[in-house]
């Protein structure tokens, strides 16, 4: 049975079937990384940006005799942005190949056709099952990041703290928890709207404009997830010479995400880069101790952020694919093969 859903008035029960399954396909497909807990799952799957909408549906058994509710199988949510519907699903690994996934983008693929939007993406990790789902059913590959991790538990304190300090003259580095200070929101917006080091994909889309940025870290705050922010000012225009940006959320504390990291192109080889990275892992061993890893993401092609990162530390996982497809020509393929 496959039935639209609301995390925001769904029961308890519910919820914790579907971190079940969750967890169930991290196991089977991403078993190196940390399996996700409820604090704020609720919230994460509910909130969104002012401007966006996410519709989510369920697959879920047949209740059992006695009235109980079958558990959780399948889940498909597509967040609507833009000119373009985001597509995320999940199959229990024990359920895969009976149908389930293709009828949960089925249903979705119709909402987002009806709404009027013409295009899908969908971020696929490399080396899983939905490397072959996707493209069965008409995906085509677009974008490929690599996905890198750091231990800190293997990280070498102490030349981190010295790659710290190794700042141009000319410029200061300050830790902002919880994001930027409303009198540099502006200086900030204008770093990331410049040019930016591609940490994150393309269908995670940064902020630009400054009312936009306080709306995205005040939506990040609202799903239970925590940012951390390093800058690099420039002392004599006290502008943003570069940044970079942490994420710990609340379903999986013990693995931060990097967000972006930026160098605005006027102030490059000045040593920021790396500076601001290895400040921000230190400020984060202490403000977050239950962190004991950092992913981050970056295209093949950005050589000068792969460089810093392997000085820090981060070891290559396995790519990360963007796909995209026509919604019409979706549609029309799944439809026709009730």
């Amino acid at each position: 049975m496959v039935r639209e859903w609301d995390p925001r008035t769904a029961s308890s029960a519910e919820i914790a079937s579907l971190l079940d399954t969750l967890n169930a396909v991290l196991a089977a497909d991403l078993p190196q990384d940390p399996p996700w807990r409820a604090n704020s799952l609720r919230e994460y799957l509910s909130e969104v940006m002012p401007g966006e909408r996410r519709i989510s549906w369920l697959a879920q058994d047949d209740p059992a005799p006695d009235g109980t509710p079958g558990a959780i199988i399948g889940h498909v949510h597509v967040l609507l942005l833009g000119g373009i519907g985001v597509l995320e699903v999940m199959t229990h690994p024990a359920r895969r190949r009976s149908g389930i996934g293709r009828e949960l983008v089925r249903v979705a693929a119709r909402r987002v056709w009806d709404e009027g939007f013409q295009s899908i993406g969908v971020e696929v990790v490399g080396d899983t099952p939905a490397v072959g789902f996707y493209e069965a059913l008409g995906f085509t590959r677009e974008y490929v990041e690599t996905r890198s991790v750091l231990d800190l538990g293997a990280v070498d304190w102490p030349a981190l703290t010295e790659m710290a300090t190794e700042v141009g003259a000319g410029y200061h580095v300050e830790f902002c928890p919880g994001g930027p200070p409303d009198e540099l929101i502006e200086a900030y917006a204008r770093a990331k709207a410049e040019v930016r080091d591609v940490d994150d994909g393309e269908l995670r889309p940064s902020s630009y404009d400054p009312e936009r940025l306080r709306d995205s870290l005040d939506t990040l705050h609202r799903r239970g997830m925590k940012p951390y922010i390093v800058l690099a000012l420039h002392e004599q225009t006290g502008e943003v010479a570069g940044l970079t940006e942490v994420v710990v959320p609340a379903q999986h504390p013990t693995r931060a995400d990097q967000y972006d990291t930026i160098v605005v192109r006027d102030h490059r080889g000045y040593g920021i880069d790396r500076a601001i990275k290895a400040r921000m892992l230190l400020e984060l061993r202490s403000a977050e101790p239950e962190v004991a890893e950092v992913q981050t993401w970056n295209a093949q092609v950005n050589e000068s952020m792969l460089k810093v990162n392997a000085e820090l530390g981060y070891r290559p996982d396995r790519d990360w694919c963007e796909y995209g497809v026509d919604v019409g020509e979706l549609v029309h393929r799944l439809d026709s093969h009730r």
